[in-house]
């Protein structure tokens, strides 16, 4: 199976992200030991947010208005299957046969009988997904994650997480369909879809939050940090100056 090319805008939003980060280095104060780079993220976290707001939001809104949820559901089911996939490798990276059996099982069960991932038929029948991506399999092999990083477009993530992101775009099976504009049309139907599913949260979180990048930021280190000890993790320090 060849791999898949990074298209061109990956590489200027790879360049934007070094840029700004060199440009912050050196005014950057550090509030919290796990955000060095806090005031380079604060930026690219409010440019995310601008953009979520002027495109994403929208776009996802109308979708999911026009869109039956029975159909979002499937769509939903569809990309959950292509993602099992790559599970599959990472729970077989971290020796995890459990997990590495069930991720087939719901391969084999959903996109045979359950017409190509399009119904859990999976989940129907008790078997649990074991989701992984490459930044988990070096988490649990013992990686720290590094500091915290809000990337453009992609939003929160860790040193440790950004640094897999290119094995795990080689492991996304939409990323070998060779045929441009389907692979395209995957691509978007999937973060539209991704973005709608997440619309009443992020309402929550908007008029909860007093310092959403805050909240954001120990929304994802604490589930990353879940994550990679199986829900049960070591206590550490209190993150301070």
């Amino acid at each position: 199976m060849a791999l898949a090319k990074f298209p061109r805008s990956f590489h200027r939003l790879a360049l934007l992200a070094v840029l700004l980060l060199l440009q912050a280095c050196a005014t950057v104060s550090s509030p919290d030991r796990r955000d060095p780079l806090e005031s380079m993220n604060r930026s690219v976290f409010e440019f995310n947010e601008a953009l979520d707001r002027v495109v994403m939001r929208p776009v996802a809104t109308v979708y999911q208005n026009v869109t039956p949820s029975w159909m979002r559901k499937g769509v939903t089911n569809f990309f959950n299957n292509l993602e099992d996939v790559w599970s599959i490798v990472n729970n077989a990276l971290q020796l995890r046969g459990q997990d590495t059996g069930d991720s087939i099982a719901r391969v084999m069960v959903n996109s045979t009988v359950g017409l190509l991932g399009l119904v859990d038929v999976a989940s129907d029948l008790n078997v649990e997904r074991r989701t992984a991506n490459f930044g988990l399999t070096l988490g649990r092999w013992g990686m720290q994650p590094g500091p915290y990083l809000v990337l453009p477009l992609l939003g929160p993530s860790t040193l440790r997480d950004s640094a897999a992101l290119s094995v795990d775009w080689q492991g996304n099976v939409v990323n070998t369909v060779d045929d441009t504009a389907t692979r395209n049309g995957l691509t978007a139907t999937n973060i539209v879809n991704l973005r709608a599913t997440y619309l009443s949260a992020g309402s929550i979180v908007d008029g909860a939050a007093l310092d959403k990048y805050s909240f954001m930021r120990e929304a994802y280190l604490q589930r990353r940090r879940s994550q990679v000890f199986d829900g049960d993790p070591p206590e550490e320090e209190a993150p301070g100056p």
